[in-house]
């Protein structure tokens, strides 16, 4: 996977050239991502769904994490980032059920490397599906849900701490049943600012 070759960019979206995904991390350089949102409506409430990273990944283990997302290769387009959706989650998206959100910076930097990203962020309106998750063990370990609202006060610093409900499967290969109250420290340290402006965007959409 580190070896996976990545257009890069400058800070203004210009195409610089072409390395390898360890080259981008390690050096910060700025390459494109593609993130979906899962979203569905329940008894009149509107759920934001999010994956648990599985414990076996490298880089932050076990946190929650956007519903689906990856880095996108130098030979792909942005539409063919769907692909990341049934490879992660094993629901099979057509790109054209996705709603645009926009195309937002987000940079995460921890001690090991700094990632730098232009991430296409799209939503999936789910509209009541009864939502049959096939997960991609070696990347998530579970899903969980939460109020739409309760997230967007969460990420605007209005709540603390908001209740998630779900599952994570275990070493057993068994499923345990989630319910518990997370926080910020909780989640994949994205920019705050990058959050911020998700949810807002996506409560435009709802």
């Amino acid at each position: 996977m580190e070896t996976e070759i990545m257009n890069i960019f400058d800070e203004q979206r210009n195409n610089i050239g072409k390395t390898n995904r360890a080259d981008v991390h390690q050096n910060g350089l700025w390459h494109e991502t593609f993130h979906c949102w899962f979203v569905n409506k329940e008894a009149d409430e509107d759920y934001i769904y999010f994956q648990i990273r599985s414990g076996r990944k490298k880089d932050f283990p076990n946190l929650l994490d956007i519903t689906a997302a990856g880095h996108l290769l130098a030979t792909e387009s942005v539409e063919d980032g769907v692909r990341e959706i049934e490879e992660e989650i094993g629901i099979d998206v057509p790109f054209n059920d996705l709603l645009p959100v926009g195309l937002i910076k987000n940079c995460i930097v921890t001690e090991d490397f700094i990632d730098r990203e232009f991430s296409h962020v799209f939503l999936y309106r789910t509209h009541g599906k009864n939502l049959e998750f096939k997960l991609q063990k070696s990347e998530v370990s579970g899903m969980v849900k939460a109020k739409f609202h309760d997230f967007y006060d969460l990420c605007l610093g209005k709540k603390e701490q908001i209740r998630i409900e779900g599952y994570e499967i275990n070493q057993f290969d068994e499923k345990v049943l989630i319910s518990k109250n997370i926080e910020m420290l909780d989640f994949v340290p994205h920019q705050l600012s990058y959050l911020e402006s998700i949810v807002r965007l996506i409560r435009e959409q709802l």
